[in-house]
């Protein structure tokens, strides 16, 4: 079995207990032929890229499991017909030789690692100064 990734995005204005019956049934049918889930995590509320279907934001929930390859255009094809997934999108996961060896040695469970953090992306110090806009010496930006 291969292991994928599933991200959902729903309908900012879908209840809760709909989303949580749409993300129940698909678990069930990903266990129902054969796969098993590894970690389910929603990302919460979070404004989109661009506007789809005159939304602006969207609910992310991402599920990662394993499972058959057969199974997965069965899901697929759930998903697309559910009216309140604007996005889905399913990626199979690599796992690295070394990541796994990493985990095994130090006992502890490879599946933290895999899965992206639902908290906002922080910069890292790259050991480049930065320079805050505002206390610049440079020319004041043109008002009106």
């Amino acid at each position: 079995m291969r292991r994928y990734e599933l991200m959902l995005v729903f309908r900012p204005d879908a209840p809760d207990e709909r989303l949580s019956a749409i993300i129940d049934r698909t678990t069930r049918q990903i266990t129902a032929d054969g796969g098993q889930i590894v970690k389910v995590a929603p990302w919460g509320r979070r404004r989109l890229a661009y506007p789809i279907d005159r939304q602006r934001e969207g609910s992310y929930h991402i599920i990662v499991f394993e499972a058959p390859s057969p199974a997965i255009s069965e899901l697929e094809r759930s998903l697309l017909i559910t009216e309140e997934v604007l996005r889905h999108l399913i990626v199979r996961q690599e796992r690295p030789a070394k990541a796994l060896r990493a985990g095994a040695d130090s006992g502890e469970d490879g599946d933290e690692a895999l899965l992206p953090s639902a908290e906002d992306e922080v910069d890292e110090d790259d050991g480049q100064e930065r320079i805050d806009e505002s206390e610049s010496e440079a020319a004041p930006a043109a008002t009106d």
